[in-house]
């Protein structure tokens, strides 16, 4: 199982990688597995500001469909367009071409709060 040690977790299986500013977000390795072949991606809240924690889409498997929820409070400022076309690019590069949205930080503190690699994998039972 991947758990890239340079991002940080949230309990929801969440992902989080900070430039700057900016917060790029998807779901985990694990969250993928569990959930199986993914089918569609849902965020409806572009442009919008949201509380961490707060619900910024779902995420639809054959089996299941499981709501996002925000890892930090901001603006979601960009969705990555390309899960339309190819959801399942969450199940085969979660990490990479498979990230879901785009954060500007309202509080950057907040980061803080997140789960290292090691705290997630202690979650999991990795």
């Amino acid at each position: 199982m991947n758990i890239p040690a340079e991002l940080k977790y949230t309990k929801d299986h969440e992902w989080v990688k900070i430039e700057g500013d900016t917060a790029t977000v998807g779901i985990t390795d694990f969250a993928q597995g569990e959930l199986g072949d993914i089918v569609y991606v849902e965020v409806e809240t572009l442009d919008e500001t949201l509380d961490k924690e707060e619900v910024f889409g779902t995420v639809e498997a054959v089996k299941t469909v499981s709501d996002l929820f925000l890892p930090l409070s901001g603006e979601i400022i960009e969705f990555n367009e390309a899960l339309e076309d190819a959801p399942e690019s969450v199940n085969s590069d979660p990490y990479g071409e498979g990230w879901m949205i785009k954060i500007k930080m309202s509080d950057a503190s907040e980061v803080n709060g997140l789960m290292s690699a090691e705290d997630y994998k202690a979650l999991i039972g990795a």
